[in-house]
């Protein structure tokens, strides 16, 4: 059980270390074309369905295959991408929407409205805003071949923010057969409108992912900023290498024979910046913030005094140590909405000062009655933070007397796992561990990880209708300090039935080649479009 941030990793990283690069990396890599970018990003793409999933690898997939009606740019503003006109109704009840000329799907055939309806229809079923709109909407439909027509029964403010975020499931648009598949199935089609297309025959799963620059791709004419205006696409072709082992990923970003490493070991980030030929740079500025997600369908976790014990169970300072290390790139917090974010409070947290506290831990897991099930932690070896995590969290509920057991598997195979709703002997789980953007916990509107809607909720699937009331309320606030003040509640809330249990806050840089530049910052997809190598 013991937990190894890779003491291995810390030396041999500087410039001289392409001398030492694993042999199959020098044996499989091919020289770098100018046109062509090898990146290794932060899991296997197990699933090219970006609306099924809200897992980050899969949105990066769809930013570059699919596009959206509206996006962010980089002050978190609306924008439109491929609307090129709008307007809302004097009553604040009807939208309308006409797409921009030149859009085209990739086999040939225009984007229509009706695509776009169904696309938003499927997106609406899984991601929370999605949710609101269509819980308020009258009709949403196509007027013509270019025209998108939402009508509210009561104005709601959030329609563009829902629209326009990139908080994962994003809204992208589907050709309208793969739109109409039952959002809980996976679409088959490969197929999008946007500044890359998917190369099936050169993409080996599990291995390597291959885009082709589209060269019938029309940008906007705005220059690129976070994920809107123009998404002009200067290179040839980008190459996800799905490289597991960091030591093997990091020599071969420091031999030249990858571009760009999504996550590399905090560890030798020092060593990687001391390298002349490699540069870092956060991509996401909003940071990120770690969850650990309870199963409520099944014992223990569907008795709340369960629930409560993971609160004193859990000790954030050693879980971020394990990863990251550094006190200085990460931050201990009990606020349900993350580290800093403008909904951040203290509220209910008399739990965190105490923890962890694993007699507490063992008193509650009596009182829920737990009779030695067996409780799975599904355990991603391929995500340093999510591995060490779960190996921490398994070991203290064995020290307490829970019949803990890991569920060792690669990122991709947790996340289709996590979506079973079966019984643990059947293939189900206990408990599973993630993170996301700090950008996306100040929104609980937006964040489905934040809804406690049952069986619509996130995975963990859990349920309080008090607190569904207090999440439409933060929806229609009008302004900041009434969200603040509902936060605060949905908070107090929240901690009594243990929503989930949040596992702290970190920053993590990226490393690139020297002589790669353009990339876009943006708290949950990284965009391929207006990066350069030269």
């Amino acid at each position: 059980m013991g937990v190894s941030r890779r003491t291995i990793l810390r030396t041999g990283l500087a410039a001289g270390v392409a001398t030492t690069a694993p042999t199959i990396i020098r044996a499989q890599a091919q020289p770098a074309a100018a046109k062509t970018m090898r990146a290794v990003m932060q899991g296997d793409l197990r699933s090219f369905d970006p609306i099924w999933t809200t897992a980050n690898i899969s949105a990066y997939y769809g930013a570059m295959v699919y596009d959206t009606l509206f996006a962010v740019d980089d002050q978190f503003k609306s924008q439109p991408q491929m609307v090129g006109k709008w307007n809302l109704s004097d009553d604040k009840k009807t939208y309308t929407f006409e797409l921009r000329d030149g859009l085209g799907w990739q086999d040939g055939t225009p984007v229509t409205a009706a695509d776009c309806v169904a696309s938003i229809r499927r997106w609406a079923v899984r991601n929370s805003g999605g949710q609101a709109i269509m819980a308020r909407a009258q009709d949403l439909s196509a007027k013509d071949d270019k025209t998108i027509v939402l009508t509210l029964k009561e104005p709601f403010g959030l329609v563009m923010t829902a629209l326009s975020s990139c908080t994962t499931p994003l809204c992208f648009m589907m050709p309208k057969k793969d739109a109409e598949t039952d959002p809980f199935q996976q679409i088959t089609g490969r197929m999008g409108s946007g500044p890359f297309t998917f190369n099936q025959s050169l993409t080996q799963p599990g291995s390597k992912y291959v885009y082709d620059k589209w060269d019938k791709y029309v940008p906007r004419k705005e220059p690129a900023s976070g994920l809107a205006g123009g998404k002009v696409v200067h290179l040839d072709q980008v190459i996800w290498e799905n490289i597991t082992d960091e030591q093997t990923a990091s020599a071969a970003l420091a031999a030249g024979e990858i571009d760009f490493y999504e996550l590399p070991p905090l560890d030798i980030v020092p060593q990687l910046s001391a390298n002349p030929d490699i540069k870092l740079k956060v991509m996401n500025p909003t940071g990120n913030d770690g969850i650990c997600r309870l199963n409520w369908l099944y014992p223990p976790f569907d008795n709340v005094k369960a629930r409560q014990a993971m609160q004193y169970l859990i000790d954030q300072k050693a879980i971020l140590n394990a990863t990251f290390g550094n006190p200085k790139y990460y931050n201990p917090s009990p606020s349900l909405f993350g580290y800093g974010t403008l909904m951040t409070n203290d509220e209910n947290t008399a739990w965190f000062k105490e923890a962890p506290n694993l007699a507490k831990a063992k008193q509650l897991f009596q009182e829920a009655g737990y009779k030695g099930e067996k409780v799975v932690v599904l355990q991603a070896t391929d995500f340093a933070f999510m591995n060490n995590s779960a190996q921490l969290i398994a070991g203290w509920l064995q020290s307490i007397g829970v019949n803990a057991e890991l569920a060792a598997m690669n990122w991709g195979e947790v996340i289709t796992r996590r979506a079973s709703q079966k019984p643990i002997d059947q293939g189900g789980w206990n408990v599973f561990i993630t993170y996301g953007g700090g950008y996306d916990f100040a929104d609980p509107a937006m964040l489905i990880a934040l809804a406690a809607s049952g069986k619509k909720a996130w995975f963990g699937w859990p349920e309080n209708a008090e607190y569904e009331e207090l999440r439409t309320k933060w929806a229609e606030a009008e302004t900041l300090p009434e969200q603040q003040a509902i936060a605060k509640k949905m908070q107090a809330l929240a901690w009594d039935f243990v929503l989930m249990v949040m596992l702290g806050s970190w920053t993590q840089p990226a490393a690139m080649r020297k002589n790669i530049d353009g990339f876009l910052t943006n708290p949950d997809v990284i965009p391929f479009w207006n990066v350069t190598k030269t």
